[in-house]
């Protein structure tokens, strides 16, 4: 690809248009991980276990890994072949719908934008552990001004940061499983529960399907962040064998992070433990990592859980800047937001996008100090359901693409990676992403009276996503891609 310098030459409007293939595949497979790991294994975990107990939160698990596998073949697929900053946002326009293409583009990136927010509050709440008297709004603009340094540097920086940040999780789930195994097997002190956990009480399908369908939701937020080695293709290096490679691994890492992990916390801890309701961000006390380790003799379990949580905070962070920035310069190259966000400086870093994103991720922190917050849980309520309709996008599209390739007479053989299981693997994950993001609250549908309110709070990403989507459709009058024009080119 052209170095910036070579397009100012040849076209100068050009200049604004082309990011840097920076990314190696060391930092692409971190990225992959780093999207699977977060603070849903760190702290959620714990919920899920209490909930449905040992095997429903292990059941939850699998269902929902075996769902972001799918999702993650899917868009492996035409990431590989079509390596494009923005990719599924773009791929919808290409092989779907030019108005879907423009809401999936706006609603993940203001999912990104609002997530910047989130962590940017959790990051405040980690640190009143260490310094309970310092505000929370200094941590926050200290953690702000680090993420926005780490990606307006260079893709290099968000690389990076992402490849480190990535290898300390690793490392702490690692050394979690050893010590927790060691315990079960009675091999280190500190040995409490055992097997007899699985099987106590109502354990181990607590609730019975309706839990794991219940936790099923709380587990697919959890792994939300995983589609974004999809985004980051586009300055990967050699994307035709790093995205490959990439997902390939993810399936396995989430049976070995996720559901192991999983398993060693109900060997360890009874369902029953009022503990494990308490797991979050203001009481890292509780976490189930920290209690494990704390059942081993580690006294300093609570300090370093807490500090892995921070670095799993600012990753999130991290990351939604990236992706929320490189989603909205992809808007604007394709004329779907003002031109302006597609300009790029020296190194190929989208400055403006990058502006732009930190600028609303800013301002919705804000909203959580006026009034009750109400208008900052309505924002957050609308992130939620943003990243289920990215997956369900993804799902569509793939179907779709699959299709106009064969249509079009392409060989099969000239795709980097062709997904398993189709059609069955995308239609299985579009039915679980449908179960899962129209079950959110679906608990305001089963009351003595219907919870309107609540499903209103619950829902607010769906309508907002249909003006989007309406709204282009009305306005520039766009009709569904035909198999036979869908377009594969690789610009």
């Amino acid at each position: 690809m052209q170095n910036t310098a070579q397009t100012q030459q040849t076209n100068p409007r050009e200049q604004h248009e082309h990011l840097e293939r920076k990314l190696k595949t060391r930092h692409l497979t971190m990225i992959a991980i780093g999207g699977t790991i977060g603070t849903g294994l760190f702290l959620a975990s714990g919920t899920t276990i209490h909930d449905a107990g040992p095997g429903g939160a292990i059941a939850a698990y699998l269902i929902a890994g075996i769902m972001v596998y799918f999702l993650m073949a899917s868009l492996a697929e035409m990431a590989a072949f079509i390596p494009i900053t923005g990719s599924f946002s773009t791929y919808s326009a290409r092989f779907v719908d030019p108005a879907l293409g423009f809401a999936v583009g706006w609603n993940y990136w203001y999912n990104n934008a609002i997530i910047l927010a989130l962590e940017l509050s959790a990051s405040s709440l980690i640190m009143k552990y260490w310094l309970p008297h310092v505000p929370g709004i200094v941590w926050s603009s200290i953690f702000l001004v680090i993420i926005f340094a780490l990606n307006i540097l260079s893709v290099k920086g968000y690389g990076e940061a992402e490849f480190w940040f990535s290898i300390i999780k690793v490392a702490t789930i690692i050394i979690f499983i050893v010590v927790g195994l060691l315990m079960i097997f009675g091999i280190m002190s500190g040995h409490s529960g055992g097997f007899s956990n699985l099987t106590a009480g109502e354990a181990p399908f607590k609730g019975g399907l309706l839990s794991v369908f219940s936790v099923f939701m709380v587990v697919g937020f959890a792994f939300q962040g995983t589609e974004m080695v999809g985004v980051a293709a586009g300055e990967s290096e050699n994307p035709s064998k790093d995205m490959p490679r990439a997902i390939r691994q993810i399936f396995w890492r989430i049976l070995l992070f996720y559901v192991l992990a999983i398993f060693v916390i109900s060997c360890l801890i009874s369902y029953k433990d009022p503990n494990l309701l308490s797991s979050d961000v203001t009481n890292i006390a509780v976490s189930p990592f920290t209690l494990v380790f704390k059942h081993a003799g580690l006294a300093f379990a609570a300090s370093a859980m807490n500090a892995v949580i921070l670095t799993s905070v600012l990753s999130a962070g991290n990351s939604s800047l990236y992706v929320g920035s490189r989603v909205l310069w992809t808007l604007a190259e394709e004329g779907r937001a003002p031109k302006n966000f597609r300009k790029v400086n020296k190194g190929g870093v989208p400055y403006n996008a990058i502006l732009g994103t930190t600028v609303i991720g800013m301002l919705c922190f804000l909203t959580s100090f006026f009034g009750d917050g109400t208008v900052y849980n309505w924002l957050l309520n609308a992130a939620g359901l943003a990243g289920y309709l990215s997956w369900l996008s993804i799902s569509i599209t793939h179907l779709r693409f699959r299709k106009a390739y064969k249509l079009q007479g392409k060989d099969m053989k000239a795709l980097p990676y062709v997904a398993k299981w189709f059609p069955l693997g995308p239609i299985l994950a579009t039915v679980l992403c449908l179960i899962a993001m129209l079950g959110t609250n679906y608990s305001a549908f089963i009351g003595p009276k219907i919870d309107w309110y609540g499903i209103l709070v619950s829902y607010i990403g769906l309508p907002l996503f249909l003006v989007g989507y309406l709204g282009y459709k009305i306005v520039k009058r766009s009709k569904m891609v035909s198999l036979q024009d869908a377009d594969f080119s690789q610009e």
